[in-house]
């Protein structure tokens, strides 16, 4: 892959934020990120000045170590403090709140999404998945494993949980779709999407807690009171738009990298896990680590007090820093040979889900949705098979999670 500047052109002039997604320049179009992280992640300290929309400079950060003490310090690196340079409104989110107040907001919520708890509902998770594919496969072929399986899949599972009623959902979808959309609709646009889904769930709030349902939406009125009114009102819009949206778009790309790379000694990864069904669960950890599918960057922290970080990089009160999940997953001092897909990685320590207090709070679920959304496929279509060239696939931009728009398949 050509790579358009050098390490000291990168050094010289700060690199336009956010870099895109890159091709592999044959036929992954958007599966892999811009080269240039790992340019910059083997350059120096692995530190470097770029420019964000708007003209805000900021520092870079790729190297593993170094993205792990920007996500785990928040006495250093705050959040809250560098809301005036996010993309989107996340102001009394979960993602725009640091220490006391974060973790306030987070224990209402959090023992729904623990290992155990999340374990103890695989049962109506696989029944949800089963049911969506067989509505799939009853329509016949070709169709859109993304409109006809992943989406409303993944909707009706975060749905369930908190209790929204499925008549609603397809609005939530849309109001959820604009709320993502960080380039492609103004601030205006997007803020009027979250009052809309705010005004909304400010009375289903109020039903649940005249008269609980046991979900989790019954929890939130009920343990939640103690929070201001927004920040009330943010967590599950937070937790439905993360909770679909990325489970989406992880079950469509991992099935496109499936479809569309051999393993181990087989034609393609999909037909190798329809042999090897063990290997799902490394197979979706290391999909999760190499092809991301939120934006190659986390957000953005402002430094509060000076910090020396791992590579030696310092940084001075006041700066804005964008640790890089995605060039930190590729850092060879930690992953040997990071290019390689290896379903059998051990350990594989991947940020993808973040780290830290704003570690993704339905890691273990989305992760547990992927591997039983494969486990199916795999099982019940081992001849699953893309209808389409791949460079034809689309695939998001402007969005905060990517991925493939639609993906066509038959399976016959």
């Amino acid at each position: 892959m050509t790579v358009t500047a050098g390490p000291q052109d990168s050094a010289a002039c700060p690199i336009a934020h956010p870099l895109d997604q890159d091709a592999d320049g044959v036929n992954r179009p958007g599966l892999y990120k811009n080269e240039r992280y790992h340019e910059i992640r083997e350059t120096g300290t692995g530190v470097t000045e770029v420019i964000r929309v708007g003209g805000t400079r900021a520092k870079l950060v790729t190297r593993y170590d170094d993205v792990m003490q920007v996500l785990r310090d928040q006495q250093s690196f705050s959040r809250e403090r560098a809301l005036d340079v996010d993309d989107v409104e996340l102001e009394g989110t979960l993602l725009g709140l640091d220490l006391d107040d974060h973790a306030a907001v987070r224990k209402v919520v959090r023992d729904r999404f623990t290992r155990q708890a999340v374990e103890g509902i695989r049962g109506r998770v696989e029944a949800r998945a089963a049911a969506q594919l067989a509505v799939m496969t009853g329509r016949g072929e070709p169709a859109d494993l993304i409109e006809a399986f992943a989406l409303p899949f993944a909707l009706d599972v975060i749905g369930d949980i908190l209790g929204l009623p499925p008549e609603d959902r397809a609005q939530f979808r849309r109001w959820g779709e604009a709320f993502l959309a960080s380039s492609a609709l103004s601030r205006q646009e997007a803020a009027a999407s979250e009052q809309a889904m705010a005004g909304y769930l400010v009375g289903l709030i109020e039903r649940r807690r005249r008269e609980p349902t046991g979900d989790l939406l019954s929890q939130i009125a009920a343990d939640g009171t103690h929070l201001p009114f927004d920040r009330l009102i943010k967590l599950p819009i937070a937790l439905l738009v993360g909770g679909w949206e990325t489970t989406e778009s992880s079950i469509g790309t991992y099935v496109q990298v499936l479809l569309t790379h051999p393993y181990g000694g087989y034609a393609t990864a999909y037909r190798y896990l329809t042999d090897h069904p063990e290997a799902i669960p490394g197979a979706v950890s290391e999909l999760e680590r190499i092809f991301s599918t939120a934006a190659a960057d986390d957000m953005p922290r402002r430094v509060v007090q000076d910090v020396v970080l791992p590579s030696g990089a310092a940084l001075v009160a006041g700066d804005v820093v964008i640790p890089s999940h995605d060039a930190a997953n590729h850092d060879p001092r930690v992953f040997p040979d990071p290019h390689r897909i290896d379903f059998g990685r051990t350990p594989n320590r991947h940020l993808a889900f973040g780290y830290g207090a704003h570690h993704c709070i339905g890691r273990h679920l989305g992760h547990m949705e992927v591997v039983t959304a494969i486990t199916l496929l795999t099982r019940e279509l081992p001849e699953l098979r893309l209808v389409v060239p791949v460079e034809e696939i689309p695939r998001r931009s402007g969005h905060a999670i990517r991925g493939p728009i639609e993906l066509p398949v038959a399976w016959s």
